[in-house]
């Protein structure tokens, strides 16, 4: 268990206020007067069905505070509170027997008793039965289930869960990115972010996770131009739905004219391969020229090549050249070979750039004698 995950985990033992809508008998103590109160009136107002006073007193039989240490007593007292719905009693008896503390150990009462917690919306053991089932123990281990428990957690503003969903989808969860995606489609945990959502259903949508394939091809339906450049690409690839060169031309085209430059380099794409449409690379120059042009450095490479191979424009290394620097400006990869070519046939100004980058390490390991010998 990583350290994080062991925090999240521990987070589930932390004493909670929260109380669950049955009626009882109760005038709830205050941290202060629980410390003030006698044994006495601690069992006086625990017989009367004060279950903030059964609490009490669970927790100091469990710690030997000011009395004998005695589990099995403080197991009877978390009991009479738990079975009455009292959330608090039920998260710390649950603890109990996941620690064999007073009874024998049992995670699977163990999770019983903490899902009764968190159903009722108890912040703790909504994170703590996450871990659970994120570990699989006292449960069969599932991922859904452990995000489903983490996110209602996150939701109501716990920040080290929210930053669990976080590290957990970018390491590729699906079910953590949809979640997440949801998160930041419907505002919830005040992080409304649409692109964001975008983002995160269309990395889960490439894995093929069918809820989040499904709210992609709604959303592109509706015109999100995010949306449409995702589903394209789906189908461009294949991730996440079957390959339609077709399809992925049909939603590429309108975002491209809209002036999306990842949208204008895939049909770029589409027309130099003659994917879903008649080949035509004078096309997919106009279109990989247009994203080129905002910036992108993936247009910006394929523009470059079909420059230096005179594919759909007249051969022309200097232009090549021009687009492979402005990639490598960026910091961009793919560029080094394409130089290389050019400043083997004998091209100074390829020369004293493929040097530049050999000397800078600009795109490639920092080698000062290859610098040397292209400067020469």
């Amino acid at each position: 268990m990583t350290d994080r995950h062991a925090r999240l985990v521990a987070l589930a033992v932390v004493a909670s206020a929260t109380l669950n809508s049955a009626a009882c008998t109760m005038v709830e103590l205050t941290p202060e007067e629980i410390r003030s109160a006698g044994i006495g009136d601690l069992r006086a107002r625990a017989g009367q069905g004060d279950l903030t006073a059964q609490v009490a007193l669970g927790d100091l039989f469990a710690a030997g505070d000011g009395v004998p240490q005695d589990e099995a007593e403080a197991v009877r007292w978390y009991r009479l509170a738990a079975e009455q719905g009292y959330a608090e009693a039920q998260l710390a008896l649950g603890g109990m027997y996941f620690a064999g503390r007073g009874v024998p150990e049992d995670a699977a009462e163990g999770v019983r008793w903490w899902r009764l917690a968190a159903e009722q919306g108890h912040q703790p053991a909504q994170t703590g039965l996450g871990g659970r089932y994120f570990d699989g123990r006292g449960v069969p281990r599932d991922e859904a289930e452990a995000v489903r428990w983490y996110r209602m957690a996150a939701e109501q503003g716990d920040a080290e869960v929210l930053d669990w969903l976080l590290v957990t989808a970018k390491q590729g969860s699906a079910e953590a990115q949809v979640n997440l995606a949801e998160m930041y489609s419907e505002m919830i945990g005040e992080v409304r972010d649409a692109s964001e959502a975008v983002r995160w259903y269309r990395l889960a949508a490439e894995q093929g996770h069918a809820e989040a394939v499904l709210w992609l091809q709604q959303a592109a339906e509706r015109g999100d131009s995010e949306a449409q450049v995702g589903l394209a690409g789906m189908y461009a690839t294949g991730r996440g739905v079957p390959q339609d060169d077709g399809e992925a031309v049909r939603w590429y085209r309108p975002v491209a004219e809209q002036g999306s430059a990842e949208a204008q380099h895939g049909l770029g794409v589409m027309y130099a391969e003659g994917r879903g449409v008649t080949q035509d690379e004078t096309e997919a120059v106009r279109w990989h020229r247009l994203a080129a042009e905002q910036g992108y450095a993936t247009a910006q490479l394929a523009l470059g090549v079909m420059y230096e191979r005179g594919r759909g424009v007249t051969q022309d290394e200097a232009e090549a050249l021009r687009w492979y620097r402005l990639v490598a400006d960026q910091g961009g990869t793919g560029t080094m070979l394409g130089i290389r070519r050019i400043a083997e046939q004998g091209n100074a100004e390829a020369q004293l750039v493929l040097g530049g980058m050999y000397f800078a390490g600009t795109g490639v390991a920092e080698d000062g004698g290859e610098a040397l010998r292209w400067y020469r």
